[in-house]
């Protein structure tokens, strides 16, 4: 697996609308998470000091939260204070990752209607010690999941939900295939991401990145775009079939938690990874320039 129990984890603190012990961190049955994955999410990594991209990530979760119509929001200061006071708490600075959740609420007793959430939204702050889930010098090998990914027309992926029941059920394809994580294409069958993250690729020195129809516009895919800008590397979002993917001459995830990673092979089909061809690499070392930029310094 690539995530494994770090011991460094069995004692943290983690913030539950208030601090607790994650022995003590629990919702109730009544709540919608648990009732229907009536919720929002968000994964942040913490570098050297900073919460990388956390303005960005606190505007997504609102977009979603307002698009799912959740009621009382804690307002952006409201968010920061509960992860700068976790992270303080776990005394974590560099080398951690949050789970950031919003849900609905609790509910006066179950069903699914939203009016019976009278208690307000809860706030979960996660913050774990844990690296990158892939390496990125190694890379990883994909296939093509059956499992095709949401659009506009059903449960639109632009919303950062918690029914990420679609995403698993391609993880284990992946799994049970042997690969780190599954390619998932749109209803007409072109690609849309992985289960877990965006997807570009080189070719000719251009690079490449599915259209945001059936795909999470990621954060890091955004900056991704930003970098290749900023390098004049030639950037386009298009339609791209698996058979463009199979013959890139580079190819890459990109998400908060893998980061830049290449993808060695797709279907058993290896990546070319041409002579020449070396704009992950740039990309690469163009990220790390942006920690600070777009990081927001720990106050402690």
């Amino acid at each position: 697996m690539q995530q494994q129990y770090n011991p460094q984890n069995a004692d943290i603190i983690v913030w539950v609308n208030g601090l607790c012990s994650r022995q003590d961190a629990k919702v109730s049955v009544f709540d919608s998470a648990v009732q229907g994955g009536d919720a929002v999410w968000e994964g942040i990594r913490i570098y050297d000091g900073y919460t990388f991209m956390l303005e960005q990530h606190i505007d997504r979760m609102h977009y979603s939260a307002h698009a799912l119509a959740f009621k009382e929001v804690p307002t952006r200061e409201e968010i920061k204070a509960a992860v700068f006071t976790t992270l303080e708490a776990n005394n974590m600075r560099d080398n951690a990752h949050i789970r950031l959740t919003l849900t609905r609420g609790e509910k006066i007793t179950s069903g699914m209607d939203p009016r019976l959430n009278q208690a307000g939204p809860t706030l979960i702050v996660l913050a774990e010690h844990k690296p990158p889930v892939y390496d990125n010098a190694k890379g990883i090998k994909l296939i093509s999941s059956t499992i095709r990914r949401n659009n506009p027309q059903f449960l639109d992926s632009k919303i950062h939900h918690n029914n990420l029941l679609n995403n698993i059920l391609a993880k284990i394809e992946a799994n049970v295939a042997g690969a780190d994580d599954a390619v998932m294409l749109d209803m007409h069958g072109f690609v849309a991401e992985t289960n877990a993250t965006n997807m570009f690729m080189v070719k000719n020195h251009t690079l490449f990145t599915p259209l945001p129809d059936a795909c999470l516009p990621g954060i890091t895919r955004k900056l991704v775009l930003e970098m290749a800008t900023e390098l004049g590397i030639p950037a386009r979002e298009k339609n791209i079939s698996l058979t463009e993917f199979y013959n890139a001459d580079e190819a890459f995830t990109t998400g908060t938690m893998g980061e830049l990673t290449p993808i060695q092979e797709i279907d058993g089909r290896q990546i070319i990874n041409r002579v020449g061809s070396e704009l992950l690499q740039k990309l690469q070392q163009h990220f790390t320039t942006k920690i600070p930029v777009y990081g927001v310094k720990l106050p402690f």
